[in-house]
């Protein structure tokens, strides 16, 4: 056991403080610098990070600079396939509907009878004052035959009035036979008077009569119903046999030709619309074939809650088997500028009630006012004032800047 050998630690600094007690204070001072050292490095790449890529490092943006070229803007809007000229076809009072002639889908030519109301007794009524006017008929003709009458023995007593007044003069008969005469002309006049008066009367009531059946007439062909103009069926509301009052659509009806877009327009973009300007068409159905057309109405009245304005575009050729209703786009084309300098539109923002851009200046973003014009669909803004043709703009940015923030540029595809 006296032979056995020593075990030697593995731990240098344990040896080395076990066989040499100078060298564990020469070794210490060094190993603190090293962890000196080290924790320099450490903080020194942290804050290099911090710089070069944390919150404190200069943000990447993409920029540009203005571009010289032919502008073509345009408006795009938003709209329904409807119909100029549309008609509900109804009737005037309440009913049963008797007959329709037409279905959804049928073409109608103007005066076209479409369909009619049951007269229910109209008929017989209509038939009861053709009877009264007959028999006023009669009684105008008898009545006419007492004026005639009348003025006859009227004549007769002027005559004999005349004559006895002469023989007066003569002293052929007396006073009192003249007066008698007298008093019969005047009394045969007066039966005149009242013959012309019933005459008059009678005359009244034939006419009264005859304007009773025209009201019966009017009333039986507002029972038909007649196509207002040429057109279209597009719906069939009521069936035969149904009551309806005044003023239900029984039929709708459009003018084919009248089919227009009534489109949806910004109206910050509206002002430069005027009605002619060419445009393309794309229904929702057919994406594959826009039509052309043109601007044919501004209308007055604007939507204050959207902030849009109706466009009316027609068709230059209105096309088959349209659907009323149907979504269609609307690109109306507005004049083109053949050189202008523009600017993407990612690079136009509004900051604090201004329209601008950001410059880099010094790598640094600076916030430039600018006055703009006309945009293009493809995302291509005028720029009319404040920028120079050398100035990098910002074209784009992954997060919000502010004036004076560090920035690295990259050039913009």
């Amino acid at each position: 056991m006296a032979n056995a050998p020593r075990r030697i630690s593995a731990d240098p600094a344990t040896h080395l403080s076990s066989t040499s007690p100078s060298g564990h204070a020469m070794k210490l001072p060094n190993r603190r610098l090293v962890y000196a050292l080290l924790s320099i490095l450490v903080i020194a790449g942290i804050i290099a990070l911090i710089a070069l890529k944390g919150p404190l490092a200069p943000v990447t943006v993409e920029v540009t600079h203005l571009h010289t070229g032919e502008l073509r803007p345009a408006v795009f809007g938003i709209g329904t396939l409807e119909a100029r000229r549309a008609y509900a076809i109804g009737p005037t009072r309440a009913g049963r509907l008797l007959t329709l002639r037409v279905d959804h889908g049928d073409k109608v030519s103007q005066g076209q009878l479409l369909g009619r109301m049951d007269p229910v007794d109209l008929n017989e009524r209509m038939n009861s004052a053709r009877l009264v006017i007959e028999k006023t008929e009669h009684l105008v003709e008898a009545a006419q035959a007492e004026v005639d009458e009348a003025k006859t023995l009227a004549r007769q007593a002027r005559k004999e009035q005349v004559r006895y007044h002469k023989l007066t003069e003569q002293h052929q008969v007396s006073q009192e036979e003249a007066d008698k005469k007298a008093a019969d002309a005047r009394a045969a006049q007066d039966r005149v008077n009242m013959a012309v008066a019933q005459l008059a009367g009678v005359k009244h009531d034939y006419q009264r009569a005859k304007e009773d059946l025209k009201a019966l007439q009017a009333q039986f062909d507002e029972l038909k119903l007649y196509s207002p103009a040429n057109g279209l069926i597009i719906a069939r509301e009521v069936e035969p046999g149904s009551v309806v009052v005044a003023g239900t659509p029984i039929l709708r009806m459009i003018d084919p030709a009248t089919l227009w877009v009534r489109a949806r327009i910004d109206q910050a973009k509206s002002g430069a619309i005027h009605i002619g300007q060419t445009a393309d068409i794309t229904l929702r159905s057919q994406p594959e074939r826009p039509l052309k057309g043109r601007v044919e109405r501004l209308e007055l009245i604007a939507d204050s809650l959207t902030e849009e304005r109706w466009v009316d575009v027609g068709f230059d050729v209105t096309p088959e088997d349209l659907s009323i209703g149907m979504l269609s786009n609307v690109i109306i084309h507005l004049p083109g500028i053949p050189q202008a300098e523009w600017l993407p539109g990612s690079a136009i923002l509004r900051r604090a009630g201004k329209t601008g851009v950001w410059r880099v200046i010094d790598a640094k973003a600076v916030f430039t006012p600018v006055k703009i014009g006309v945009r293009t669909l493809n995302g291509k803004v005028r720029i009319l004032d404040g920028l120079n043709s050398h100035d990098s703009v910002i074209a784009h940015t992954p997060k919000a800047l502010a004036d004076g923030d560090r920035v690295k540029a990259v050039m913009h595809d």
